[in-house]
């Protein structure tokens, strides 16, 4: 094991490398976090409308129900898209601490097809994610409600 200074900065170096890629998995987490939380906040307000002393008509009860559950929806692609990002991470801060071991010669078994997969599978939980944000948004731009009665 080499314990130069520059041996230690350069090991530093390489397996700070996907680090940045944690940036964009914390940033995903944060912005799928506020799309969650609107869609809760929005199935509780119907919830608490519809079990209010108002009267409202089947058609305005219907309209109701219909955006409670497209909201559950949303809430359910938010929560998967968050799994799979956090699933991401994981496999990312693998990779960081494989690379780094192995270039410090800490872990002389440790073959260069862990590295590999660890980094690829946290791409594929990446992507994963992304596509369930984008399945979200397009069910939530759909189920906005354009032509309910009471817009």
């Amino acid at each position: 094991m080499d314990v130069t200074i520059d041996a230690i900065t350069n090991n530093i170096q390489l397996a700070l490398a996907p680090v940045f890629l944690l940036t964009a998995v914390a940033t995903l987490i944060n912005a799928i976090s506020s799309r969650l939380a609107r869609s809760v906040d929005r199935m509780r307000a119907i919830n608490k409308l519809m079990h209010s002393d108002h009267h409202f008509s089947d058609s305005a009860r219907q309209q109701m129900l219909l955006e409670a559950s497209e909201a559950k929806m949303r809430g359910r692609l938010c929560t998967v898209a968050i799994f799979f990002d956090v699933l991401s991470g994981l496999f990312i801060s693998l990779t960081v601490l494989e690379l780094f071991f192995f270039q410090a010669g800490a872990v002389r078994s440790l073959h260069a097809p862990y590295v590999i997969w660890t980094f690829v599978l946290g791409l594929v939980a990446f992507m994963t994610s992304l596509g369930c944000v984008l399945a979200e948004i397009i069910y939530a731009y759909r189920s906005a409600s354009w032509d309910s009665p009471h817009s």
